[in-house]
């Protein structure tokens, strides 16, 4: 008797690591940097600031950190594709590094790309002027801000240059938090120096409705009120 040949099923493998390596290569920027260009309405990239801003010192590897230095070339990036039409700015942070969340802010606020900020759980201490940074800043009612003193760890030398560097500091934090946002620099420096609020610091806790009462957020809202502003002002920039 003869044998019949067995046919071999249609092999798909190539097509199957095809369809992997392309869902691989989109969470990438995901994993690496935690940000992401979403496909929606209009083309916006989603950039996430959480847990502490890591600036010029690395921060011990248990800590959750932002890195600046992946943040800002990031942001060039961004301001130069025409193919981006927003930036949707998530925070969640509590702080860190002055100088390098100040440089990160700045560089959004000077953006013509247009940004709406989301504060989520919180934007504590250097976290503030980056949730103002952005052309619209939106709140959780959940979330809390908290603004206190510029604090610097480890050997302070007790001499009155060291004093005259933190009373500049702060000035640079307050110009630029009243100048982004609708808060008064002698309020905002109220709340700095408010003694009866936090148990062990100088300084007051806002919940999301209380930041917005003080003109420091422009709304309270959630993602997609976020997003509906954001491509509000796409719309206006494309109609110019």
């Amino acid at each position: 008797m003869s044998k019949e040949k067995t046919k071999k099923p249609t092999e798909t493998t190539g097509e199957a690591s095809e369809n992997e390596n392309e869902e691989q290569n989109k969470m990438q920027p995901i994993v690496d940097m935690a940000s992401v260009t979403a496909q929606g309405k209009y083309p916006v990239h989603c950039l996430t600031i959480v847990g502490q801003i890591e600036g010029h010192y690395i921060l011990p590897p248990q800590n959750k950190t932002t890195k600046y230095e992946h943040v800002i070339p990031q942001l060039v990036a961004i301001e130069e594709d025409k193919d981006i039409k927003g930036l949707l700015i998530l925070l969640n942070t509590v702080g860190g590094d002055v100088e390098a969340g100040l440089a990160i802010a700045e560089l959004i606020a000077g953006m013509k790309t247009p940004t709406v900020s989301l504060v989520l759980g919180g934007g504590h201490s250097i976290g503030v002027p980056l949730a103002v940074s952005a052309k619209k800043s939106f709140i959780v009612p959940s979330a809390t801000m908290t603004i206190h003193p510029v604090r610097l760890n480890g050997l302070v030398l007790g001499v009155p240059q060291s004093f005259s560097y933190f009373d500049k500091m702060q000035d640079r934090i307050t110009r630029f938090v009243s100048k982004n946002s609708h808060i008064s620099e002698d309020r905002f420096k109220e709340l700095m120096m408010e003694t009866g609020e936090l148990a062990m610091d100088v300084g007051t806790s806002l919940d999301g409705e209380k930041a917005v009462s003080e003109g420091l957020i422009d709304e309270l809202g959630g993602l997609s009120d976020a997003l509906a502003a954001l491509y509000e002002m796409v719309e206006e920039g494309e109609e110019a």
